[in-house]
């Protein structure tokens, strides 16, 4: 065993003859297992709701999403559709459609967003899994069905269950010039609701997915798009295909991923994420004063051996070593029981689901989420912060002159 981490491990479980010195010690073991864990905890759940995230939105959005640079909408004929499909690794394609429109239910009324969707729809997103009451429904021969938000289908008090009342939804004629009789200038459907679904407030109270065919007709598009949307197969490289596709398409098209259309969201989320390792990270650097403290009072407790050391023919890197092993064993064992600790906390919650939440939430437990890579980062830092704590109290203290002039 190497002498200098042989001598700090004797230092740091022999009884001194000041017990202060084991008590700051064994403080600052603590306060480091007690932030490590809190690091792990946190930033497990932080990575856990960010999953959350994700897989909501993975319901309702595409992995990848064609838009048009200006205007509202576009044409999709099959010249164009052949583009995307020659891409590797696109896998499926929807076409949709969507813009503001009326909403009326009795004498209740609302301003939504009337989104067409044809039959690929439900392949390339996963919109089944948000969908709360009935069914995903848009047509069943000559009927045709719509799924509500959950926000707008309370707030019109529409009742899925009722086959008989339709829901009518206007929108003004594209390039016809007003009449006298406002009926005249606006394009009326008529729908059962089929389900709600929810996912959060932005969509709960905006959306309305009906069949592709009943937003042409009611926003006078024939053969135009709003967007088309693109499922891609398992294990493809997406930033690749993303590429392809603006290559493909030329610089009239956005062509977006998931995350880039909800690139506000997911960057706050991050933001947070970091945001809390920093402040976590400054307390954890307060927590590691303790091993100043703790290494000066041993250094002086112990300035007759260093001396000792010194006669025997051991220089000022021996006697350095030894005292940085020492503050590094106090941050190694105070890391390793927070890492075992915060590890088991977590564990714990995944399966038996502790805390829990109100029934307004999507899931009813908290989530978590472990990923290695917090692991490392959290290691390296404590690390980090450790060896700079033992450094300052080390090369002060165990300077040859100071230790012969306080012998």
């Amino acid at each position: 065993m190497n002498l200098s981490f042989h001598i700090a491990r004797r230092y740091l479980v022999s009884k001194k003859s000041n017990n202060a010195i084991n008590i700051i010690s064994w403080i600052s073991i603590v306060a480091i297992a007690l932030t490590t864990a809190a690091l792990v905890i946190i930033l497990s759940a932080m990575n856990g709701l960010t999953g959350v995230v994700a897989n909501l939105y993975n319901a309702i959005e595409p992995d990848i999403k064609i838009m048009p640079v200006s205007g509202k909408f576009f044409e999709a004929d099959e010249n164009f559709i052949s583009k995307i499909k020659s891409v590797e690794g696109v896998d499926q394609i929807s076409k949709s459609i969507h813009d503001n429109a009326l909403i009326k239910h009795g004498d209740k009324q609302a301003i939504v967003t009337i989104k067409g969707v044809d039959d690929n729809f439900k392949t390339v997103t996963r919109f089944d899994s948000v969908i709360k009451e009935g069914t995903f429904q848009l047509k069943h021969g000559a009927d045709r069905f719509a799924v509500f938000g959950r926000g707008i289908a309370n707030q019109l008090q529409i009742n899925i269950n009722n086959l008989i009342e339709q829901v009518a939804i206007y929108s003004p004629k594209r390039g016809q010039e007003e009449s006298l009789n406002p009926e005249d200038n606006f394009n009326q459907k008529f729908v059962f609701p089929s389900g709600t679904f929810s996912l959060n407030d932005d969509f709960d109270f905006k959306y309305v997915l009906v069949d592709i065919d009943v937003a042409r007709e009611l926003l006078d598009c024939k053969n135009e798009v709003s967007s088309i949307e693109i499922s891609l197969n398992k294990d493809v490289d997406r930033e690749a295909v993303q590429s392809q596709l603006i290559s493909s398409l030329g610089k009239n098209y956005i062509v977006k991923n998931r995350y880039q259309l909800n690139d506000v969201l997911f960057k706050t989320l991050e933001s947070e994420k970091l945001w809390t390792f920093i402040i976590l990270a400054f307390i954890l650097i307060i927590a590691t004063f303790n091993i100043i403290g703790a290494l000066t009072m041993l250094i002086i407790e112990k300035r007759k051996d260093i001396k000792t050391l010194y006669y025997l023919g051991a220089d000022n890197t021996l006697i350095s070593r030894i005292f940085m092993g020492e503050g590094f064993l106090i941050t190694s064992i105070g890391t390793f029981i927070g890492l075992g600790l915060g590890l088991i906390v977590c564990l714990l919650q995944m399966k038996y689901h502790f805390v829990q939440s109100s029934d307004q939430y999507v899931i009813p437990y908290y989530p978590i989420e472990l990923q290695a890579k917090d692991f490392v980062w959290i290691i390296s830092l404590i690390m980090l912060i450790g060896f700079f704590a033992a450094l300052y109290p080390v090369r002060i203290f165990t300077r040859n002159d100071f230790v012969h002039e306080n012998g």
